[in-house]
């Protein structure tokens, strides 16, 4: 019997009522497979997705590559400097022609040694000439949208989507005088997790189990002090504020900025945390001298990859005690991050059970509704094309 059906999709108008009276939406849209493949085209193929930093590819031939629902990205830096991203499967028998990062002059099946440009572009296929109707102009590598966003870079499979940055707008004032595109960081870390990509974003976005689960690791960050500022409808992501206890804190045992703090903030920003959500693949979590990301990638319903990672100053990085203060700052948050995964995994966990609720919110809660509109919506959009125009196009409330 199937998931999908208008009683379900019509049961979703109660998680984005106000807060207060919004309850969560249905346990199956974590647990479910089938649902998992309705994300994929309501989400994941329309949506734009963060695959990492603009620095990590600084010259012509750099590449990484990166993989969102299932689907393997190279995103290379082209002769001329610009940013490519495109399929990283090979238009003949579907080998990966790219794995990992690196400097190339092109992307060479190692299979049969189809070779691709650094745009896409197939320039060389050995022993087709025999091939009727071959043309090699049809067997370029399929091309994704790019934009970038205060150094990070997304893509989009969608060649229609609207542009990421303009519906960024209200977001600016907010994220302006982090002047996240000059800062740098280390390597980030990656891993693979056993829970659904969503239990990974609300924990992120979560305010209210802050001075619950983490008690004793930061006090100086209560709960109390979150707020969920409201953004225009259609504005592609959203955020929330956390006030601190005192000035410029920081995640580490000294509860306050190790590294050199962002020059261009104000007195009102240093007494405050930011989280900054671009769901579906990335959020970021920014005291006044390290900007954590979370970039998200779901690869099944009950599983999804993370790639952590964490900026600076440029200076900062100079320090001779960098590593030194930044163990001490990881060891700090790693500690945090343990409790978050052993929750996200036992949440995962009760998911699955027939006696999953549709649980209610705390005002500390907002963030879940403001994401509940966001996915929402969009579910709402993909369930109506299903259903074709002679169905009545359904109508929620939403904010974003």
């Amino acid at each position: 019997m199937t998931l999908l059906t208008d009683q379900f999709f019509d049961s979703f108008a109660t998680s984005v009522m106000p807060t207060e009276d919004a309850e969560t939406l249905p346990p199956e849209i974590y647990t479910s497979e089938e649902f998992y493949r309705f994300e994929k085209e309501a989400l994941f193929y329309r949506e734009w997705l963060c695959v990492g930093r603009e620095e990590w590819i600084p010259a012509s031939g750099d590449y990484f590559t990166a993989s969102h629902a299932n689907e393997p990205i190279i995103i290379a830096r082209d002769r001329e400097g610009n940013i490519q991203a495109m399929s990283a499967v090979c238009q003949h028998r579907a080998m990966l022609v790219a794995e990992g990062k690196g400097n190339a002059r092109a992307f060479i099946c190692p299979y049969h040694h189809w070779t691709y440009d650094l745009d896409g572009k197939l320039v060389g296929a050995p022993a087709m000439n025999k091939t009727c109707n071959f043309d090699k102009a049809k067997n370029n590598l399929p091309k994704l949208k790019v934009e970038l966003w205060h150094g990070f870079v997304f893509v989009n499979f969608d060649p229609d989507a609207e542009a990421l940055v303009s519906r960024l707008a209200p977001l600016e004032p907010v994220v302006a005088n982090y002047e996240l595109e000059k800062l740098r960081g280390p390597e980030p870390i990656v891993e693979n997790f056993a829970w659904n990509w969503k239990v990974q974003f609300e924990n992120n976005n979560d305010g209210y189990h802050a001075s619950r689960l983490h008690q004793g690791l930061h006090d100086y960050i209560p709960s109390a002090k979150a707020s969920f500022p409201e953004v225009p409808k259609g504005t592609a992501g959203y955020y929330r504020l956390n006030g601190t206890l005192h000035k410029n804190a920081a995640f580490n045992p000294t509860e306050k900025a190790l590294f050199p703090v962002f020059p261009k903030l104000s007195e009102e920003e240093q007494n405050r945390l930011l989280f900054v959500n671009l769901p579906p693949s990335l959020s970021l979590v920014i005291t006044n001298d390290v900007a954590i990301y979370i970039i998200m990638d779901a690869v099944s319903a009950t599983t999804h990859k993370v790639t952590f990672g964490s900026l600076y100053m440029p200076e900062a990085m100079e320090d001779p005690l960098f590593e030194t203060k930044a163990k001490v700052t990881s060891d700090y948050t790693n500690s945090i991050f343990a409790q978050d995964l052993h929750t996200d995994l036992l949440v995962q966990q009760g998911l699955g059970s027939k006696f999953a609720p549709r649980g209610r919110y705390s005002w500390q809660e907002d963030a879940q509704r403001q994401f509940n509109v966001w996915l929402v919506d969009r579910y709402m959009a993909e369930w109506d094309r299903r259903r074709g125009p002679a169905a009545p196009i359904t109508k929620l409330h939403a904010t974003s």
